[in-house]
């Protein structure tokens, strides 16, 4: 039977992708419905059907504004724009009944998670279903076929629609990544031949470098539902939050040769946190699309591969949020129609897959909708029932030299509704002191309660050892920020109803010299303006104390004497800065202080710095666009972009830095001998390279840097052929968060108060502490696992070992840091140490 159907599959493929010319609707929407004729098809309005070509963004959007117009079961918001500037759209779709009263069908679905929701009848109520297509751009299946998708939904006829309509808002996001899918539509019908060539090894099916899975500054945005750093995310998470949908579905693909996945996913890889409930729903529904499937005959799978653990994917965020969260993986075809090994998979087969399982969760939501409802009030209300029971009524965290830092985690929690209060007054608690206006505290006792639990909690034991994604999280960590339970709500101040932007401020006017320290967030965007005016800045090597205040390791100075600008323009100038970087500057009106005075040598002059990157191929997309978008959004530092494909050529000179980050195959495809030659070189004139993660092991392996490593030497042992990939798989360190000391002393480390320091770390890249102590200062701790999954023998390895090296040669510098300290945009607290080299690298 298994083969008759495998067959089928091939023979329908095959038809698929010669028969294009004949390609309509048809193809994809159920038999025996009728149609409105005054809603347009999508070939009507973009020229061409669904799936004969990738559809364009722009395409895309005009054909949803008119189904918006022509339709009276569709309104459409655009909520925001991308970084390339296209409209982040969300369209509304139930029954013109439904229209005429949906801000109260809203409030009424809201009130299922606040308390007295008993008195609510779920069985009069709508259910809400959130639907995103493509959140990867070169996943194109899922926003194509939201085109065939929108249409039944306005155009179908008859009293099965009317009543799916009645019962249901349907929340439509029809391209979760607008600059992903246009980068990648360009791509694919820019190679189409007129006679398609299902041939593998064809140019369509192998993109340019980044590709389009990304977004404009190449970050994998379903990794960030959780973090919400990118305007995408935020657009989407508001909208969420303002419906709190009953079931969210996430339409992507994977590799050519699988089949069609839906979840759930693997039963041991679930989060504690995510209720029994949750897996239950989510199997009941996929029975559903079980049904849908055999109808037309496709291939697929589930509980196999994925997982429901991290909460910052879009099929799992929901399940920490009262919601069934719903992945959708559709076997790719990466173009028009590629080879595979169930048959010639075409574009068009990909497509009718997401369409049908689209149509195949509204059904199962209009079915089991009195029971997704009552299972999201009982989800809040045991919530709140837990919070009354803990122990642990607030948490309380900040830092009092680092406003902005601790504002940006509050922003977080702002924007998933968690309720916050200002902090009333300095504490010590714990021994951890929290200054007022410099720290926040969230109350337990709220029916985010299991939300904060994920974002906060440190979790290292687990029911498996395998991970779809990270395995922790923490966000306090992430932030490098003080934080403390407490039983009570004490030092809390008003709760706050408008997180208000911090400002920045100058005391006053000096004739003599401005300091501000170094451990404020956006100091290093204040530092490169002031270098850019052409202002002379000094930085300490040593703390000090003047005029009743104590400044720490690496307080910046700027003399009033012999400046560019005069006294008056230059308190102008810094007053702007200051506010612009949301800092304190101080006036001080003498050299003389308590340490080094200021006049002291022990102040290193500052130069103005010209940083470039490598990217292309060869190049991890993540870890360069991590690095390009710090510098370029937050830190207003230009960035010159250096591709692989002409590296050769490039006059390194005018450049102060150089970073590579982490790499997929330098060595081999990408930087030659001869180029690592012209590295070294560049080095020894005064440049400072500054590698990341596995470049590391090139860098050392091109004797650009000595470094030892520590290798693994684990030898499988009574460990079957079944097993071996588990075995494997249990070596990943796929992400945990880890502890390292630090000289606080060493350039590397300014800014930072405490002499502890929270390192994420996604490798098994190893190097042995220098045999000088005062070379290694970031080093782990002989306990280092704060947060996380990492095997024994990886463990072992990791304990003593340093993360960060930097080694002199001629007149620069090269330093390497094994971990990713710009993790996804929201691991705020290492940022500073990149920035320290790219500032201070000639001082180390």
């Amino acid at each position: 039977m298994k083969k008759t159907i495998t067959l089928l599959i091939v023979l329908i493929l095959t038809c698929s992708a010669y028969g294009q010319i004949n390609l309509d609707l048809s193809y994809y929407l159920p038999n025996n419905t009728t149609y409105n004729k005054d809603i347009p098809t999508p070939k009507e309005v973009i020229g061409h059907e669904v799936g004969e070509w990738h559809v364009t963004h722009d395409k895309l959007l005009f054909y949803m504004q008119t189904l918006a117009e022509k339709s009276d079961r569709i309104t459409l918001e655009n909520r925001g724009e991308t970084f390339e500037g296209r409209p982040l759209i969300l369209l509304t779709i139930t029954s013109p009944t439904n229209h005429q009263n949906i801000e109260k069908i809203k409030e009424e679905h809201l009130a299922l998670t606040e308390n007295n929701s008993r008195l609510l009848d779920t069985n009069i109520m709508p259910a809400v279903v959130y639907q995103g297509f493509s959140i990867h751009g070169n996943e194109a299946s899922g926003a194509n076929a939201g085109l065939a998708y929108a249409y039944y939904l306005a155009a179908a006829e008859g009293p099965e629609i009317d009543a799916l309509l009645n019962d249901l808002v349907i929340l439509m996001d029809p391209s979760f990544n607008p600059d992903g899918l246009q980068r990648f539509a360009y791509w694919a019908n820019t190679n189409k031949s007129i006679n398609l060539v299902p041939d593998k090894n064809e140019r369509e099916y192998h993109e340019v470098w980044p590709g389009g899975r990304t977004n404009h500054y190449w970050f994998d945005m379903n990794r960030d539902w959780l973090p919400v750093q990118l305007p995408e995310s935020r657009a989407r998470i508001k909208s969420f939050h303002a419906w709190k949908p009953n079931i969210l579905t996430d339409h992507h693909e994977m590799g050519t040769n699988s089949t069609f996945f839906f979840q759930p996913g693997e039963p041991t890889r679930v989060h504690p946190l995510t209720p029994a409930m949750n897996q239950e729903l989510t199997a009941e529904i996929g029975t559903y699309h079980a049904k849908a499937l055999d109808k037309i005959g496709s291939l697929y799978y589930s509980e196999e591969n994925y997982d429901d653990y991290y909460y910052g994917k879009g099929s799992t965020f929901p399940d920490i949020n009262g919601g069934i969260g719903i992945l959708f993986e559709q076997g790719s075809s990466r173009g028009h129609v590629q080879e595979s090994e169930n048959g010639l998979l075409t574009f068009p087969f990909t497509i009718r897959n997401q369409f049908t399982t689209a149509m195949s969760t509204i059904e199962a939501a209009k079915n089991l909708r009195v029971k997704l409802l009552d299972y999201q009030r009982d989800f809040f209300r045991d919530a709140r029932t837990e919070a009354t029971k803990d122990k642990t009524k607030s948490i309380i965290f900040g830092d009092g030299k680092d406003a902005a830092k601790t504002w940006h985690l509050a922003e977080i929690l702002n924007r998933h509704q968690i309720k916050l209060h200002a902090l009333d007054d300095d504490a010590t608690l714990n021994g951890k002191s929290f200054k007022k206006g410099y720290g926040y505290i969230v109350p337990l006792d709220q029916k985010n309660n299991r939300l904060i639990k994920a974002m906060f909690e440190k979790r290292t034991t687990f029911a498996d050892s395998l991970f779809y994604d990270i395995s922790a999280w923490t966000f306090p960590l992430a932030f490098n920020v003080d934080y403390t339970e407490q039983n009570t709500m004490s030092h809390a101040g008003s709760e706050i109803v408008d997180l208000e932007p911090l400002t920045g401020h100058i005391s006053g006017k000096s004739a003599y010299a401005y300091l501000f320290e170094w451990n404020e967030y956006y100091t290093p965007k204040a530092l490169y303006r002031i270098m850019e005016k052409g202002l002379r800045a000094k930085v300490a090597k040593a703390p000090f104390s003047v005029e009743g205040k104590n400044y720490d390791y690496g307080t910046i100075m700027i003399p009033v004497q012999n400046q560019e600008l005069d006294q008056e323009a230059l308190y102008t100038f810094l007053k702007e800065v200051a506010q612009e970087s949301k800092l304190q500057l101080t006036s001080v009106g003498t050299g003389l202080t308590k340490g080094i005075d200021l006049g002291s040598n022990d102040f290193d002059p500052i130069k103005k710095q010209k940083v470039a990157i490598l990217v292309g191929n060869g190049i991890r997309s993540y870890d360069a666009g991590e690095i390009w978008h710090l510098l370029d959004t937050r830190y207003n530092i230009p960035l010159t972009k250096l591709d692989m494909s002409y590296f050769s050529k490039v006059d390194l000179s005018k450049y102060t830095d150089l970073i590579i980050p982490s790499t997929n195959t330098l060595g081999s495809n990408g930087l030659s001998k001869k180029d690592a030659e012209k590295l070294k070189e560049w080095v020894k004139d005064g440049g400072t390279l500054i590698g990341y993660r596995n470049s590391a092991e090139w860098l050392n392996k091109n004797e650009i840097i000595s470094l030892k490593f520590r290798k693994d030497t684990l030898v499988a042992k009574d460990i079957s052929f079944a097993q071996k990939n588990d075995f494997k798989g249990a070596q990943v360190t796929g992400g945990a968060i880890f502890e390292a000391k630090l000289d606080r002393s060493h350039p590397i480390n300014f800014g930072y108060k405490n002499d502890r320091l929270a390192l994420f770390r996604n490798t098994n890249i190893f190097i042995e502490p220098d045999k000088n102590s005062f070379n290694n200062p970031i080093q782990y701790t002989n306990n280092p696992l704060l947060s996380g999954y990492i095997s024994e023998e990886n463990l072992e390895h990791l304990k003593g070992s340093v993360p960060f090296q930097v080694k002199r040669v001629g007149k620069g510098r090269v330093i390497v840091f094994t971990d990713n300290t710009n993790f996804r945009a929201f691991w705020y607290g290492t940022n500073k140490l990149l920035m320290n080299a790219i500032f201070f690298g000639e001082m180390m």
